[in-house]
């Protein structure tokens, strides 16, 4: 590695994993989104159809229904599928349209699905299970094109890979 590029390769690392860290691996909060689309009343109607006698304390102290974590279950299996489903169409297209093309894929998914969720209230809960899908895949997608920067550091490759996978594991 020259002693000039190591400057940019750093400046290329650091906000790799930045991108790693802050958005590529949401899903894996998903218990603390849960506990807000709950506070903001996302899918309360399925607790009203189920009647009190479903109806019991978390440990939160919140009032929870069966139905409603059924289905906040439902969107997150379904998310989490497609973050593993999904790597093998993200990694044709990122052999086949390169790094550019992939990235503008996975930026393209990540916008869209953080607009649905800010734009989402109670009563377009359902906009859940195509946006939470949507950001799992442009996470992914995140890091699989980020994972390239190890090669830039030479016989430190598998730290930086390591790094990067530790990364979208805390984020």
């Amino acid at each position: 590695m020259a002693g000039k590029d190591l400057p940019l390769h750093l400046a290329t690392l650091l906000t790799g994993l930045l991108e790693c860290l802050g958005f590529a691996g949401v899903l894996f909060g998903w218990t603390s989104l849960v506990f807000v689309f709950k506070t903001e009343g996302y899918f309360a109607e399925l607790c009203a159809q189920d009647g009190l006698h479903n109806a019991s304390h978390n440990a939160t102290g919140q009032l929870g229904c069966k139905a409603q974590d059924e289905r906040f279950s439902l969107i997150f299996t379904l998310a989490s599928f497609m973050n593993n489903f999904m790597t093998f169409p993200i990694g044709y297209v990122f052999d086949r349209f390169k790094t550019t093309v992939a990235r503008l894929l996975a930026i393209c998914f990540y916008t869209c699905a953080t607009l649905t969720i800010a734009f989402a209230s109670a009563d377009s809960a359902m906009l859940l299970f195509l946006a939470m899908p949507m950001l799992t895949v442009g996470g992914i997608l995140f890091l699989i094109t980020n994972l390239q920067i190890g090669n830039l550091f030479g016989k430190h490759r598998s730290t930086i890979i390591t790094l990067y996978n530790g990364a979208f594991d805390s984020s």
